[in-house]
């Protein structure tokens, strides 16, 4: 009995161990095959607050300049009311890059932006309030006679022209003048607008400024270069925009370059902790 407890205990044992050599490498596959723990997002502790978090990047200037600007521009409602953002954007940097020169009123924060873009039979002159982010008057203007028919193609900044003059402007004083009442425009880009007072060109009102105009003659009538606006607004606008605002007035693709577009001057403006490149 001895002798044979002995070869069954062996004979058990050998069972074993061709078992255990066809279990382990299953086991062994199955662990390979389980992750072994998901990405840490917490801390040891494991508590509320204590997520491992990535330093968030800052944005940089250029960035924080084009956000507070789509701002502006949403806040106003300018899309709706017709006004092209890179037209928007184009006056603003103007716009900022004039404060920074001491070129305009510190009390008045308005810009007026007319877009030569756009036919004359549709409302192309826009007054920003800035400050309380809200467009004031959304009109039409003229452009001048031997600028264009009903789109303006030709400017110049010599006398006699009768043409209109791109660029940036200061609004000046009001007066009484052959348009009746009036107001003085000082352009401030060389080469493009400098001779406005000597070729008299200011903003005035003008009765071929009209829907019924346009009605019977498919575009507006033309002055001598002036933005001359509708009888029914024009010495509204002239007692909101007198006295040292910004006037810009656009057309893409004309030749017009400016210095008051220099963008690190303008992001230098709307966000403190950039500089300006010297």
């Amino acid at each position: 009995m001895h002798q044979t407890s002995v070869v069954q205990r062996k004979r058990k044992s050998q069972r074993r161990q061709r078992l255990a050599r066809r279990v382990l490498p299953f086991l062994a596959s199955l662990f390979l095959a389980t992750p072994i723990a998901g990405p840490v997002t917490k801390s040891v502790a494991g508590g509320p607050g204590n997520e491992l978090r990535m330093p968030k990047a800052s944005l940089s200037p250029q960035a924080v300049f084009d956000q507070k600007l789509r701002t502006t521009y949403d806040a106003l409602g300018a899309e709706q009311e017709g006004l092209r953002f890179e037209t928007f954007a184009k006056a603003m940097t103007g716009y900022l890059n004039l404060r920074q020169a001491g070129k305009l009123a510190e009390n008045k924060e308005l810009l007026t932006v007319v877009d030569f873009d756009l036919p004359s039979t549709e409302k192309r002159l826009w007054v920003l309030d800035l400050a309380k982010n809200e467009i004031l008057f959304h009109t039409l203007v003229a452009h001048g006679h031997n600028s264009g028919e009903n789109e303006a193609t030709t400017f110049s900044n010599t006398d006699q022209s009768n043409m209109s003059s791109l660029g940036f402007y200061a609004t000046g004083s009001e007066y009484q003048g052959k348009h009746g009442h009036s107001l003085r425009l000082e352009g401030l880009d060389e080469g493009f607008n400098t001779n406005a007072a000597a070729r008299s060109v200011v903003m005035h009102g003008a009765d071929y400024v009209s829907e019924d105009f346009i009605k019977q003659n498919g575009r507006l009538g033309r002055s001598l270069g002036c933005p001359a606006l509708p009888m029914d607004q024009y010495a509204q606008i002239i007692d909101v925009v007198n006295g040292g605002t910004c006037l810009f007035l656009n057309k893409s693709d004309a030749g017009y370059s400016s210095q008051f577009l220099n963008q690190d001057v303008a992001i230098a403006a709307l966000v403190p902790q950039a500089k300006p490149i010297s």
